[in-house]
């Protein structure tokens, strides 16, 4: 799936209580960018592990690279543990290339506030992956979302929020099961979802070896592809 930055953005919804987040959460953190050369609204980029249970944040700078704004640390990630998301009910959160538009935000949620990752993408589908409204959220509890404290949620929803009202058209989230150095691969190289894996690392490796910049995720004969 290949989305356009051009493309005409959207506002994200709002409501009482996020708009009472972003207020409280928005002087700190625009002080956290400023000392590292950024805007807060600059575009982000987000990076899921699980085994780390680890969630970062990458804000966009001059030249068009990304840097580690912050990490935060993951309450759960459901029962599943390792591997893809393969359908409704099983426990696990997904592991993939995902988009985040402004209409995916949810000031709403009933787990205090959340967005949606947009599982299943073209990936999911032509696999026959199914599931629906997994989330990055609060409340420190999950059945297959990424779940945060309150407090935690509460920053990166200020963060992406201001992005997405600030022009960005969407922000990618890359979902991996673990860091994917050679090191780590080897040590799941009897896993059955090791070819998977494979595949996820490339684009892992792109952002490495291209300045820190996120590739562009299409799917073509039933696997990622990247540029």
């Amino acid at each position: 799936m290949l989305i356009s930055q051009t493309a005409m953005s959207e506002i994200p919804p709002s409501s009482t209580r996020s708009k009472k987040v972003i207020e409280s959460f928005a002087p700190q953190l625009i002080s956290e960018f400023e000392s590292l050369g950024l805007k807060l609204g600059d575009s982000i980029f987000i990076r899921i592990f699980k085994q780390e249970a680890e969630l970062e944040i990458w804000v966009e700078n001059d030249d068009n690279s990304f840097i580690l704004f912050k990490t935060y640390p993951i309450c759960t990630f459901g029962f599943g543990g390792l591997g893809p998301k393969l359908a409704e009910g099983d426990g696990k959160a997904p592991e993939g290339f995902y988009y985040v538009k402004a209409n995916q935000m949810n000031p709403y949620s009933s787990y205090h506030l959340s967005f949606n990752l947009g599982y299943p993408n073209v990936y999911d589908r032509v696999h026959n992956r199914t599931g629906s409204a997994l989330m990055v959220h609060g409340d420190c509890l999950s059945v297959g979302c990424y779940a945060m404290t309150d407090n935690k949620i509460e920053e990166i929803y200020t963060i992406a929020n201001s992005a997405l009202n600030n022009g960005q058209v969407f922000f990618r989230v890359h979902a991996f099961p673990f860091h994917m150095s050679k090191e780590n691969m080897q040590k799941h190289k009897d896993s059955p979802w090791y070819n998977f894996w494979k595949n996820l690392k490339q684009g892992y490796d792109y952002f490495a070896n291209h300045n820190n910049t996120p590739p562009n995720v299409k799917v073509k004969s039933m696997k990622y592809q990247f540029n």
